[in-house]
């Protein structure tokens, strides 16, 4: 029999359905005579007869027509919102940013697994995990792990023994023995009392990513959580059921308590919570609506839910990944950019860089030469003007392998901190069921994610600085030889003029957003934890830094792609001509002014979804095959790609 979860004001109904084929003016009536059961004064609702209202599904908020049956257009276990005449729609139904959720149009539940030991997982791990494509379980030696921390623990209970977080107060309270009788309330109370956080929620996405992450940590098996609630923590994952968790409250030391509380709190049935069967709705509905009960919290298991850096550290890694992605991206279309500018490959020539064997420098020309060489691809643009008497181009152009190869030596560096914490016990106190002791430590301080962060910020941005100044190349006549601002019948037409004070405002944000959080530190619970990283704020501004460095590439490469089509009927090389019907697959030429917001969103999917990196990497792969490990006497030593610490060079066949 079909069942449905109704909310109406501000309570949430169960009304079950024998026939499916009634409609939802029934499923109206049925929930108003429930409602108004429960109140004195009917709710204000003279007859249910009479009363007038509409319906909505909580998913997708799409209006439902009174006619329609139920089983047209609901699904067992859905949940909706019904307004009466006069009543303004629930405000329970709550956006996130940014955008749009991945999860919740055409969503399809995961059949592929990943499986946890909190050792082994990856920032691409963790972020495909965001996105809904594995579900979780666990390996046979974590679980093994998690029994027997969690069997110290209940022994340290049942001895009466005085540990921190377990039969202590936390912080300013450490030495507040609490009686093994409320041991359960003092875990709860913990959760409830460090859920104040504000702010937009997480996306689904994100919050899955936080999710994730603490179970990965838990399973390590060094923070005492039970198997039975780790377990539920996963069951609550595998089905999406996602906590509401505010982006805004955490300091970054003890760890991330105020968002990892928010998400405890949900598997605790209490607060609002997010499913793609439900959108956001009361936690104990969503959970009960997917088979599945609040987590009874057990000694120290409070504490174990929020003391830890996984709000930075997932917020990184989706940062530290789409960092890498636009880098590499970068490459290509400042390489499109200076063909359009009819600019020289000859600063790319690998004995330069050979000179200062930086490994993201050399491998920064190496793409250039592979995009470019004239040898492997026939350019007839730069045909055009070989015997021309420019020797030497703009630093926006001739100095992209020294400032794109700095920034992808950082997003190296960061990647490292991130994935190593990723898989790093942050939990205090730790419990070593091998040495049968807990041991109070420090490892909850995000000053190694918040740091590592900042310095992605300020490195990536970079990328966005140096490419704002190509577009104005691109955009002025006077640099680029090109018609004003890239159109035909400047005046009547404005063409890019404004796309490139879009780039301009993004860069000057950016400026703002680099300053490091890292860098600020206030005192707090009674100067008890007086040093803390900050680095909720770190993650949250290099996410948004990566976005702006995103949006303005792809402004780039939107204008390069129209540049060429002054030089037409001339063709560049064919990697860059991939890359440009590639773009044009999704946004025609400029010939007129006419809407512009959409196109760059629509090359800005392009760049997300790395596309352009897709088109333009066998020709990549192709050159750099054509290079092979060789030690020439006399020639200086250069880094290998692979490895920054190898002395192997790769040299061109001759």
């Amino acid at each position: 029999m079909p069942v449905f979860t109704v909310h109406i004001r501000d309570e949430w109904l169960v009304v079950p359905c024998r026939d499916a084929t009634n409609t939802i003016r029934w499923l109206g009536h049925e929930a108003l005579k429930r409602y108004m059961k429960n109140k004195p004064d009917n709710g204000g609702i003279a007859a249910v007869k009479d009363a007038r209202f509409v319906v909505r599904r909580c998913q997708g908020l799409g209006l439902l027509d009174a006619d329609d049956t139920v089983e047209d257009v609901l699904e067992d276990n859905d949940f909706v919102e019904l307004a009466i005449e006069g009543d303004t729609m629930s405000p329970d139904f709550i956006p996130y940013e940014p955008g749009v959720s991945h999860l919740t149009a055409a969503y399809r539940e995961p059949r592929e697994y990943i499986a946890l030991d909190g050792n082994s997982l990856t920032s691409t791990d963790l972020v495909n995990l965001g996105r809904g494509l594995y579900k979780i379980k666990l390996t046979p030696e974590a679980e093994q792990k998690v029994v027997l921390s969690r069997e110290l623990l209940d022994t340290i209970v049942k001895e009466n023994k005085v540990v921190y977080g377990i039969t202590t107060g936390f912080g300013k309270f450490a030495r507040t023995v609490i009686p093994v009788s409320k041991l359960k309330e003092l875990q709860e109370n913990l959760v409830r009392s460090h859920s104040a956080g504000v702010g937009n929620p997480l996306s689904p996405e994100r919050t899955r990513m936080l999710l994730a992450l603490r179970i990965n940590v838990l399973a390590k098996g060094y923070s005492g959580i039970s198997p039975e609630t780790l377990h539920a923590m996963i069951e609550a994952f595998n089905a999406s059921c996602l906590s509401f968790v505010p982006e805004k409250g955490t300091v970054g030391a003890s760890g991330d308590l105020a968002p990892l509380s928010h998400l405890a709190l949900g598997l605790m049935g209490e607060g609002k919570m997010w499913s793609p069967k439900s959108g956001w709705a009361d936690a104990k509905y969503v959970l009960e609506a997917h088979g599945l009960k609040p987590i009874s919290l057990k000694p120290k298991e409070g504490l174990a839910l929020i003391n830890g850096t996984q709000m930075i550290t997932s917020l990184g890694a989706e940062a530290v990944e789409r960092a890498q992605a636009i880098a590499r991206q970068a490459d290509i279309i400042a390489a499109l950019t200076l063909e359009v500018l009819k600019g020289t490959t000859k600063a790319f020539d690998s004995d330069i860089h050979k000179l200062r064997p930086h490994p993201g420098q050399i491998e920064v020309a190496q793409r250039f030469r592979s995009l470019l060489d004239s040898d492997h691809h026939p350019s007839q643009i730069a045909e055009s003007h070989r015997f021309c008497d420019r020797v030497q181009d703009a630093y926006t152009m001739r100095c992209c392998p020294q400032v794109h190869g700095v920034t992808n030596d950082t997003i190296t560096f960061v990647l490292n901190i991130i994935n190593t914490e990723i898989n790093s016990a942050t939990d205090n106190p730790m419990v070593f069921a091998e040495r049968g002791e807990t041991i109070s430590g420090g490892n909850f301080h995000g000053e190694y994610p918040a740091k590592a962060l900042d310095f992605l910020a300020i490195a990536v941005h970079e990328l966005a600085s140096i490419s704002e100044r190509r577009i104005e190349r691109l955009c002025n006549p006077s640099l680029s030889e090109l018609p004003a601002f890239l159109v035909n019948e400047g005046g009547l037409n404005s063409g890019f003029m404004i796309a490139h004070c879009t780039a301009a405002a993004l860069v000057s944000e950016n400026k703002v957003l680099c300053h490091p959080s890292s860098v600020d530190s206030l005192s707090t619970s009674a100067a008890t934890e007086d040093h803390v990283s900050m680095g909720g704020w770190a993650a949250r501004k290099a996410l948004r830094v990566v976005e702006h460095v995103e949006q303005v590439l792809a402004i780039e490469l939107l204008a390069a792609c129209q540049g060429i089509e002054f030089l037409r009927p001339l063709r560049t090389t064919t990697p860059l001509e991939k890359v440009y019907e590639l773009v044009r697959s999704v946004v025609k030429p400029w010939i007129k002014d006419r809407f512009m917001s959409p196109d760059i969103e629509a090359v800005h999917r392009l760049l997300l979804d790395q596309k352009v990196w897709n088109v333009a990497k066998p020709y990549i792969d192709k050159y750099q095959s054509e290079f092979i490990p060789e030690s020439r006497p006399g020639s200086p030593t250069a880094f290998s790609l692979d490895s920054p610490v190898s002395a192997r060079k790769r040299v061109r066949l001759e």
